[in-house]
């Protein structure tokens, strides 16, 4: 499995695009929100010659979600997240015009995601892992073979996610990079919601909020 990535709109967030060598992509997280931002999702997928078969989140904050009418729209794709999280997904048009996105389309998910069932496309395999704390319905998707997980907004370069926003909890949090994250192996390379990529091994040796 090959991780491709992209840093959209004004929270620098990172969309991921997976795909391996049938071709087949799962979006997570889209944060494209203007027509330069969709294009350039748009672009890398015909350049790449994939075929897109899947849109998850990680999790339904603003800033992960203001493109996924726009994939939907696109390429006309199952749309997963955990179902704890629906009500965060939902809440989004709300305060969309007052964070800056007047034009922001909400999406409704087509089925929910549960850590008993991975989620299949080509020939990968990816173990769906719950992680509240940042978001009620927070989730990360772990790829074994290639030691790699997709960690939204749990576990960053040196720090974690916030907790002061609806339906978070710090203690609940901790608890899930204990218990979901740090029982990974240390080579494990993370992808976060936004910075640079780390490593389990890394945090688990220097993060301040871990030690």
């Amino acid at each position: 499995m090959t991780v491709s990535g992209f840093t959209f709109n004004a929270f620098s967030e990172n969309t991921y695009l997976l795909h391996d060598a049938t071709g087949q992509c799962v979006i997570v997280d889209p944060g494209c929100y203007d027509r330069a931002e969709q294009q350039a999702l748009r672009n890398f997928v015909e350049a790449q010659n994939l075929n897109v078969v899947l849109l998850l989140n990680t999790h339904c904050h603003i800033d992960h979600v203001l493109g996924n009418q726009f994939v939907l729209d696109t390429y006309k794709v199952p749309f997963l997240i955990h179902e704890a999280d629906l009500a965060t997904l939902r809440a989004v048009s709300s305060y969309a015009s007052s964070y800056g996105f007047p034009a922001y389309a909400s999406a409704e998910p087509t089925g929910f995601l549960t850590p008993e069932v991975p989620v299949q496309f080509g020939d990968t395999t990816l173990e769906v892992r719950f992680a509240p704390g940042h978001a009620p319905g927070h989730v990360v998707f772990y790829h074994a073979p290639t030691s790699t997980v997709i960690g939204g907004d749990v576990l960053f370069k040196s720090s974690i996610g916030r907790t002061d926003l609806p339906g978070g909890d710090y203690a609940t949090l901790i608890r899930s990079i204990e218990t979901q994250l740090l029982t990974l192996p240390d080579e494990v390379t993370v992808y976060p919601g936004h910075g640079p990529a780390t490593s389990i091994g890394v945090e688990r040796r220097t993060n301040p909020f871990l030690n």
